[in-house]
């Protein structure tokens, strides 16, 4: 009970002395650059990729499921719109970006703890934590909402695919069905659960790299440490979140 109390207090901590005025806003300005291409940017194609066969699967398996004489045809295009915007692009992106955004940070920050670079930095008399992970928090807070977007429209395409080249079903009675009932706040929910889940994915994984101790062994167990702990926060957060926002 003792050490889950305590590793939220250095979390708190280490968040405090993070989210103190940059001493130099120039420096951050270029470090929250290089972090929008490192986080985001070189993550849109694997998101492009896995949303496009997201996308298609979840057409054929609605369309194989609940095909029926009574259901309308343009069911299967409003089912797969409302999958996309409310979970997959949101919450299971969040969940796939931990595994592969979440680890780069935590071994990247980890291996400069057990280097010594971070302790030759507070030597310096630099804010180590607002200079190392202020602007991955930000750098991912702001790209995070694009790559729900390029999500989205990439499932979509891919259930136009299904039906132009797969000939599963109509390709006009897909696109009634994304229309049909649209409403825009479902579209401002995921951004908005996205921005929270890409704020717990940089942080917890910077903590979890910043606080290790040991050797390379450690930057390993450390970097699986923050994959797990942020999946587990993203899917308590995002129980939170849909209750407060569609409830």
């Amino acid at each position: 009970m003792i050490r889950p109390i305590t590793t939220v207090g250095k979390y708190i901590m280490l968040m405090g002395r993070t989210f103190a005025r940059p001493e130099r806003m120039r420096m951050f300005f270029k470090q929250y650059l290089n972090e929008m291409v490192q986080l985001g940017v070189n993550s849109i194609g694997i998101v492009l990729l896995i949303s496009f066969f997201i996308g298609a699967v979840i057409t054929i398996q609605i369309k194989l499921n609940i095909e029926s004489p009574w259901m309308p045809r343009f069911v299967v295009g409003y089912t797969t719109r409302e999958i996309m915007l409310l979970e997959f692009s949101s919450s299971i992106m969040c969940l796939i970006l931990a595994g592969k955004v979440g680890s780069n940070i935590a071994s990247e920050i980890g291996t400069m703890r057990v280097t010594q670079q971070i302790d030759a930095l507070e030597i310096m008399g630099v804010n180590s934590a607002g200079y190392l992970i202020l602007p991955k928090i930000v750098a991912l807070m702001t790209m995070i909402p694009f790559l729900v977007i390029f999500s989205i429209f990439s499932g979509i395409i891919g259930a136009f695919c299904t039906c132009w080249f797969g000939g599963v079903m109509n390709a006009e009675d897909l696109a009634y069905g994304l229309q049909y009932s649209f409403q825009e706040w479902f579209v401002w929910c995921s951004f908005i659960k996205s921005v929270f889940f890409a704020f717990i994915i940089s942080s917890v994984s910077a903590y979890f790299g910043y606080t290790v101790e040991g050797g390379s062994i450690a930057v390993g167990k450390a970097s699986t440490d923050s994959v797990v702990m942020s999946s587990v926060l993203i899917l308590f957060s995002d129980l939170v979140l849909t209750q407060l926002l569609m409830g």
